[in-house]
This record gives C-alpha cells, structure tokens and sequence, in this order.
C-alpha cells in the first residue's frame, strides 16, 4: 500500500441522495488535513456534477470519478 493510499478516507453514501453525500463530502473535508484524499462512493448520478463544481469553487482538487458497477468513486484532495 502506497503512503498515498493510506491518507484515504472513503465516505459510502450509496443510496442517499443529493445534497447527501456532497454534505457529507463537505463535513469530512473540514476534520480532514492538507493533502488528504477523500473518496464519496455515491449511486446519485448528480453528485458527478456536484461535487466537481463544489471542489473547484472551494479551492480543493478534483481527482476524477471511478465508475463502479452501480455507484461511482469520486475523489477529492483537500489542498487548503
């Protein structure tokens, strides 16, 4: 496991629906540090739109999405 891999921290909120786990995302984002990588597992397909626009207007890293059988992977960095 890579020292990288280690500093994820994986929000599941499958089955809950916008604004669910972009507040959730929000909420981890303020306990998290610099330079940890959060990952929002979400089955809403608006939180592929969201939480990109989210991460870019907080001045956070947007690292893409991992489509997955049912759900997505959206990960973030918290870079402030």
């Amino acid at each position: 496991m890579s020292h990288e891999e280690e500093k994820v921290k994986v929000i599941d909120a499958r089955g809950s629906y916008c604004p669910g786990p972009l507040m959730e995302l929000i909420r981890t984002v303020k306990q998290s540090n610099i330079g940890d990588i959060i990952e929002v597992w979400s089955s809403d397909g608006g939180s592929q739109r969201d939480i990109p626009k989210w991460t870019e207007k907080a001045g956070h890293e947007f690292l893409g999405v991992i489509h997955e059988k049912g759900y997505d992977r959206i990960r973030v960095r918290k870079t402030r």
